[in-house]
Order: C-alpha cells, then structure tokens, then sequence
C-alpha cells in the first residue's frame, strides 16, 4: 500500500489551500504525534487502580480533550481534501482509529474502553519512517506468502520423515517429540527458532546417531536460508519504496513550481486588467 501522491494537495488555494499547508506543516504533525504520545502514556497510567482513584477524572478530561484535537485535525483535512482526503488508504485508517474513539464507552462496556489504545497505531501514519516501514511490509506479502508456502512443504516433508522414523521409538521423549506429526511439526518449529533446540537433539541423537545430518539439514533449510528471504523480500520492498518517495517528491517540487507560475501569471494579468480598466476610465 504505497502512500500515493495527493496531486490535490500542491495545488489547493484559497481557505482550503492554507488549511492543507497547515495540516501538512511538520510542526503541526509534530504536535500531533506528541499527543499521541502523550494519550498513550495517561491510558496506560488509567491501569493503575490506585492513580485512576485519584486522579481518574481528570485523566477522563485530558483524554477528551485530545481526542478532541483530533477530530478537528480529520475534519480540517477533510475540509481541505474533501472525497481526496479517502483516496489514502493512510487518512482512511486514521478516520477509523477516531471514529472508533467516539463511540459512547461507559464504565460498563470494558471492552470499547480498551480500544482507545488503538490511537496509539496513529502513529504509525504520522511518523514517516514507521509509515515507510508498514508499507514495505504490505508490499512484501505477495512475495513472503511465496516463502511460507516453500517453508510449509519443508515443515510437512520433515515432520512425515521425524514421525515415521524418530516417532516410531518406544522412548518416551521421542513420542513427546515426534508421536504424530502435529507434534513433530511443533518440534521442528521449537528447532528452527533455535530456542533449546540440543534439548530436543541430544536425546533423539542418542537413539539416533545419524540423526545430526537431519537436524543440521532442516536447520539450515528454514532457520539460515527461508527467514533469510524474508529479510531480504522486506528490505527490496523497502528500496522500492525509497525510490518511489524520491520520485514522488520530484513531482511534488515540480507541481508545486508551477503552482507557483501559475499564481504569478495570474497575478500579472490582473494587474493589466487593472490598468486596462484604469485607461478606460481616463478615455
């Protein structure tokens, strides 16, 4: 979900043009972001049973306050933007972590309560390089869901290959371990996070000596080579995305010069209507 150009955005005038070069400003973003931050740290000081007591209704108030804030900063881009402001899928998510936020949660309804933390995920869409780092990981999807179907054959064909042939032992680890192959591909996922993983191969090499070539093989299969791809499908789309920013901010500059131009030609011809008007008047 690459953040498309707003073409609208460089070439608004009048009241709308300064409300968008207002909401667009970095210190206003900036500010936005503090009080998210800020709402953050009150919601998670309301779990404190003891300073919720104390202090819980004006806890309430400042949080009615921000949320506040930011209902006027959607409804300044919607003002400025208007159907333009839906057309980013960025905007459309901040329109519904608010609109969430509104609705009526009283003391009874826990649940609507606990979702106000989600205004915290705004800043996901305000803070640029979080925002860059969310959108390489959506356009990575494609590619990694590729990678988890590679690493799901490998898990199935290890776990037949552990069951048939470390699950057929009467030992009781073993039937633990590689009873079935549920239980097999569980161990194997134990395995490939590397988490305790001699825990499970010492004892199963010890029935097994040939058993090292097995672990060693599906190690280096899943835990060096697929979550490797992963990383490196990420980190692609990451560049992809560098570069489609770079480019977008040429077209922005460029959009914004002639924006620029055409304000000045605008400016010009008004002052030869004026003096055509004045020599009109002279005659």
């Amino acid at each position: 979900m690459v953040r498309p150009v707003n073409l609208q955005k460089t070439v608004l005038t009048g009241i709308r043009g300064h409300v968008a070069n207002l909401v667009e400003h970095p210190k206003f973003t900036n500010f936005i972001a503090a009080l998210i931050i800020l709402n953050a740290i009150l919601l998670g000081l309301e779990t404190d049973s003891a300073i919720k007591s104390d202090y819980g209704v004006y806890l309430r108030v400042i949080d009615l306050m921000i949320l506040m804030v930011f209902v006027l900063e959607i409804a300044l881009k919607i003002f400025a933007y208007r159907l333009s402001f839906f057309r980013d899928g960025w905007n459309v998510f901040d329109f519904v972590i608010i609109s969430i936020s509104l609705i009526p949660a009283g003391d009874t309804l826990t649940i609507l309560r606990t979702l106000r933390i989600f205004r915290v995920l705004r800043l996901m869409s305000i803070v640029p390089s979080m925002r860059r780092v969310l959108t390489a990981l959506f356009n990575a999807v494609p590619g990694m869901t590729s990678i988890m179907g590679i690493m799901l054959i490998i898990f199935y064909v290890s776990a037949v290959i552990a069951t048939q042939t470390f699950g057929a032992s009467s030992d009781p680890e073993m039937q633990v371990f590689f009873g079935s192959i549920g239980a097999s591909m569980y161990t194997l996922f134990q395995i490939m996070t590397l988490e305790g993983w001699p825990d499970i191969a010492n004892p199963t090499i010890a029935l097994f000596p040939w058993a090292w070539i097995y672990f060693i093989i599906f190690i280096i299969s899943t835990s060096f080579a697929v979550l490797n791809l992963f990383v490196g499908i990420i980190v692609d789309a990451m560049d992809i995305i560098h570069d489609f920013e770079g480019e977008n901010k040429g077209v922005k500059d460029m959009l914004h010069k002639e924006a620029g131009d055409i304000h000045s030609d605008i400016g010009d011809l008004r002052a030869q209507l004026n003096e055509i008007k004045s020599l009109l008047k002279d005659r």
